[in-house]
C-alpha cells in the first residue's frame, strides 16, 4: 500500500467553493443554531430519548472541579472504565462495558465528531489524546445507537466538544490556578459571532514539577503541555436560498512530559511511593499535534440536512525511556537490578539502554451525513472515507551510570536501527439509521459496512536508510456488515424503558498475524426516569464475544520486540449494570444539596482456554476473568449550594483488579488493591463574571497503586490541592 498523501487543500478547495456556490451577500445573518453534526447529542437527537446509555457531562458540570485529567472528569460516568497511570492523565486509560482500558484502544474517541486517536484503523493505542480541560462538554454514547459512529462499536463513544463559537458580539474568558508540585494553568478564550462571521480563540497551558523524586539527582518529574485552537465561521446570508455555515479549526499542541515505565519494587514502595530509580533520570516524552478541520453544513430545507467535514491530524511523538538495565529488560530482572543499584551506589557501574520511542502518525479524511426528517421517520445516511498511518522510525542509546548516579552518554544509537517500520490503513464506512416512530414507541434500525485495507511495510533493523524493497510487506483486506435494532417505549412523562442489540466490530490491524477482526453481539435492556429534580438510569448489558483483540504495546508491559502486535483471544463473555442517579435537595431559602450516584458491575471471562504471547493474558483457561477489570465501581457526590458559595465532595470506589487473566483468588503480585478516593471542590463567586476557587484532589491523601507495568508499581498522586481565579465576560 502506498503512503498516504495529505489531503487538507483539495477537500478545503471543495468545501469552500460548495459553499459559496450557494451563498449569497446579505446585510442580515443566518439562523445561528448549534451546529449539531459535530455532536451526538442535540435538539434532533434528545439525551432523555437516546435509545441507550447516554451521558452529557455539560460545561456547568465540568466547571465544579475544572479537572485537568480526563479520567476524573469520567468517573461520574457509569459502565466507563479508567485506568489511571501518570497521575496527571496524559495518557488515558479509558474502556467501557468490558473491552479494557489500555490507552484507550477499544472505544471511538472523537473531538467534535472526529476521530481523535493517532492512526485509528492501523494503530489504534491513543497516546495522544484531547486536552481536557479546554473542552465544553463531552458526551458518551453506548449501546446500538454507536453504529454511526465506528470503527469500534462494541463498547461505547466518547466525543469531546470544543469551544464553540459564542452567539454574543464578544465573549471569553480567563482561568488562572496554581497548586503543589509546581502546578499551574493559564486558560483564556475569547470570540464572537457578527452578522455572518465568527471566530474564537483557545489557549490553554499547564504544567507540574511532578510529585515523584529521583533518586541520587533529583530533578523534574512533571509536565507542561501547550494547546492552542481556533475556529473561523461564515454563514449564509438570511435571504440566501439555502442555510449554510462553513467552519475552519486550527488547532496545536505541543507537551514535554518526564515520564518513565519504570515503577518500584514492593519493597521500594512500601518504603516510599514517589520515589523513582535513578536508571530512569533520562525517560522524557515530547509530542507535537496539529489539526486542521473544516465543517460544512447546509438545509436544503426544514426536513433535509446535510453535514460534511474533512479532516488532517499530524501527530509526532518520541517517548525516549529506559528500556534496559544491567542488559536486562525491566520487564524481567532489569527493575530490580535498578533497585539494587541505588540501595549501594558504589557496588559497580551500570549500563543503561534508553530507547527512543520515536513515531510519526497520519490521519485524513473526510465524512459526511445526510439528516432527512419525515413525518414518523427521521433517516441518516452517512459515509466516511479514511487513511491513516503510523511510521515506527527508533534506536538505543548506550549510557553509563556511575556512582554519583548521574548517567552518562556512551553510545549513541543510530536512528532507525531498532524498530524502522510503516503501518497504514485505509477504510470506507457507510451506514443508514432510522427512527420510527409510533406514538410513544420508537424503533430504531441501523446499518453500518466497514471495509478495511491495512498495510505493514518493515525494513528491519540492518536498513535505516529504507533502501529498496521492505523485508516485509503484508496487506490484508476485510469488511463487516453491523446491524443494530433498538426500542423505546414511553410508559408516561417520567418512565421511558429501552432495549436494543447490536453487532460489534473492531478491525485487525497490521499487526495482527491472523488477519482476524474482533467481532460480538451485544444486548442492553434498562429504563430511564426522569421526574422534577430526580433523574436515574438503569442498563443491564451483555456481551458475546465470538473474538476479542488484547493490543501488545509499552503500556502493558509487552516485550519490544512484540510491541504493535495484536492478539486474538476468542470467545469472551461480559455481563454487566450500569446505575445513575441524580436528586437535588432544595430548600425553602436559595440553599440546595444535589447529590449524584453512579454503580457499575462487570463479569467479563474467557469461554475457551488458548496460550498466548500477549503478557496480559498469558495461558488462559476458560472461566478466566479479564486483566485490568474491576468487577464493582461507585461513584458518589454530595453538594451544598448557595447563592453565592457552593461545596462539593465527590469520591470513587474501585474494586480489586487483576494485572494478569485468571480466576480465584488474585496472587499478590497480580494484584492492584481495591482503593476509594475523595476529591473536594469550593467556589466563592465575586459577583456574576468573577469566582475564586479551590479543589483538593485524593483529599485524604491515600497511597495507592495506578497500575503494574512491567511488573513494578505506580503511584497514584497524593493529595494536590490547588486555587484558582476565572473572569468571565
Amino acid at each position: 500500500m502506498s503512503k498516504p498523501k495529505a489531503l487538507p487543500l483539495s477537500v478545503l478547495s471543495v468545501a469552500l467553493l460548495t459553499a459559496m456556490s450557494q451563498t449569497a451577500l446579505a446585510d442580515e445573518s443566518a439562523d445561528t443554531s448549534t451546529m449539531e453534526q459535530i455532536t451526538i447529542f442535540g435538539k434532533k437527537n434528545p439525551l432523555n430519548t437516546v435509545p441507550g446509555s447516554g451521558h452529557q457531562i455539560t460545561e456547568a458540570e465540568l466547571e465544579q472541579f475544572k479537572y485537568t485529567d480526563i479520567m476524573r472528569t469520567l468517573a461520574s460516568v457509569p459502565g466507563v472504565y479508567i485506568q489511571e497511570e501518570d497521575g496527571y492523565g496524559l495518557r488515558p486509560n479509558l474502556g467501557m462495558r468490558g473491552t479494557g482500558q489500555n490507552r484507550s484502544e477499544k472505544i471511538t474517541v472523537m473531538e467534535d465528531g472526529v476521530l481523535a486517536a493517532p492512526a485509528p484503523y492501523a494503530s489504534p493505542a491513543a497516546y495522544y489524546f484531547p486536552t481536557s480541560g479546554r473542552m465544553q462538554s463531552v458526551e458518551v454514547l453506548k449501546g446500538s445507537s454507536t453504529v454511526k459512529y465506528g470503527p469500534r462499536t462494541t463498547g461505547g463513544v466518547i466525543n469531546m466538544l470544543s469551544r464553540q463559537i459564542p452567539e454574543e458580539d464578544l465573549a471569553g474568558k480567563i482561568d488562572v490556578a496554581a497548586g503543589q508540585d509546581g502546578f499551574a494553568k493559564v486558560h483564556g478564550w475569547a470570540g464572537g459571532q457578527g452578522e455572518r462571521i465568527g471566530g474564537v480563540v483557545d489557549l490553554y497551558r499547564y504544567q507540574a514539577d511532578g510529585f515523584r523524586d529521583i533518586n541520587g539527582v533529583g530533578g523534574n518529574t512533571g509536565f507542561q503541555k501547550n494547546d492552542a485552537l481556533a475556529k473561523f465561521s461564515i454563514r449564509s446570508a438570511k435571504d440566501a436560498k439555502f442555510d449554510q455555515v462553513l467552519e475552519f479549526k486550527l488547532k496545536y499542541s505541543d507537551e514535554t512530559s518526564n515520564e518513565t515505565y519504570m515503577g518500584l519494587t514492593d519493597e521500594d514502595y512500601a518504603t516510599n511511593p514517589y520515589s523513582r530509580y535513578s536508571a530512569s533520570q533520562k525517560d522524557v516524552m515530547n509530542t507535537e499535534h496539529k489539526q486542521l478541520q473544516v465543517n460544512h453544513i447546509i438545509d436544503f430545507s426544514d426536513s433535509v440536512t446535510l453535514g460534511t467535514t474533512a479532516y488532517y491530524n499530524d501527530f509526532k511523538r518520541n517517548w525516549y525511556k529506559t528500556s534496559k538495565v544491567g542488559g536486562e529488560s525491566i520487564s524481567g530482572d532489569g527493575t530490580q537490578i535498578a533497585a539494587d543499584f541505588d540501595k549501594d551506589p558504589s557496588s559497580g557501574d551500570l549500563e543503561v539502554q534508553v530507547k527512543a520511542n520515536n513515531r510519526a502518525y497520519l490521519s485524513q479524511g473526510i465524512q459526511t451525513e445526510l439528516n432527512w426528517y419525515l413525518d414518523s421517520h427521521e433517516l441518516a445516511f452517512g459515509a466516511r472515507y479514511h487513511e491513516d498511518e503510523m511510521d515506527r522510525f527508533q534506536w538505543v542509546d548506550k549510557y553509563n551510570l556511575g556512582a554519583n548516579q548521574v548517567m552518562t552518554l556512551t553510545e549513541a544509537g543510530i536512528p532507525g536501527t531498532d524498530s524502522n517500520r510503516i503501518d497504514s490503513a485505509k477504510a470506507l464506512a457507510l451506514y443508514v439509521q432510522d427512527k420510527i416512530t409510533f406514538g410513544d414507541f420508537n424503533i430504531t434500525a441501523g446499518l453500518r459496512y466497514e471495509d478495511v485495507e491495512t498495510n505493514r511495510l518493515d525494513w528491519g533493523k540492518t536498513n535505516p536508510g529504507r533502501d529498496g524493497d521492505p523485508s516485509k510487506d503484508i496487506s490484508n483486506s476485510f469488511s463487516a456488515v453491523l446491524p443494530s435494532l433498538s426500542a423505546t417505549y414511553q410508559i408516561n412523562d417520567a418512565l421511558l424503558v429501552l432495549a436494543g442489540a447490536q453487532k460489534g466490530f473492531s478491525p485487525a490491524a497490521p499487526g495482527n498475524a491472523d488477519r482476524q477482526e474482533e467481532e460480538s453481539w451485544n444486548y442492553e435492556a434498562g429504563a430511564r426516569f426522569n421526574s422534577g429534580d430526580f433523574t436515574s438510569e438503569a442498563i443491564f448489558f451483555y456481551s458475546d464475544y465470538s473474538n476479542m483483540h488484547g493490543n501488545c504495546t509499552a503500556a502493558q508491559g509487552c516485550d519490544d520486540d512484540n510491541i504493535g502486535n495484536q492478539y486474538n483471544g476468542g470467545e469472551v463473555d461480559v455481563t454487566g449494570l450500569e446505575l445513575s442517579l441524580g436528586y437535588s435537595f432544595n430548600t425553602a431559602g436559595d440553599i440546595s444539596f444535589p447529590v449524584k450516584l453512579a454503580y457499575t458491575y462487570t463479569n467479563a471471562e474467557f469461554g475457551n482456554s488458548f496460550e498466548s504471547d500477549f503478557d496480559a493474558w498469558g495461558d488462559v483457561e476458560k472461566g478466566d476473568k479479564l486483566p485490568y477489570l474491576p468487577e464493582n465501581m461507585l461513584f458518589a457526590s454530595a453538594g451544598i449550594k448557595a447563592g453565592s458559595w457552593e461545596l462539593t465532595l465527590a469520591g470513587r470506589y474501585t474494586d480489586d483488579i487483576r494485572t494478569q487473566a485468571g480466576q480465584g483468588s488474585i496472587p499478590s503480585e497480580q494484584l492492584i488493591e481495591a482503593k476509594t478516593i475523595f476529591d473536594l471542590s469550593g467556589r466563592y463567586y465575586i459577583s456574576e463574571q468573577q469566582e475564586i476557587y479551590l479543589t483538593a484532589e485524593n483529599l485524604f491523601d491515600e497511597k495507592y497503586v495506578t497500575t503494574k507495568i512491567h511488573g513494578s508499581n505506580f503511584a497514584g498522586k497524593p493529595m494536590s490541592v490547588t486555587v484558582g481565579y476565572s473572569y468571565q465576560f
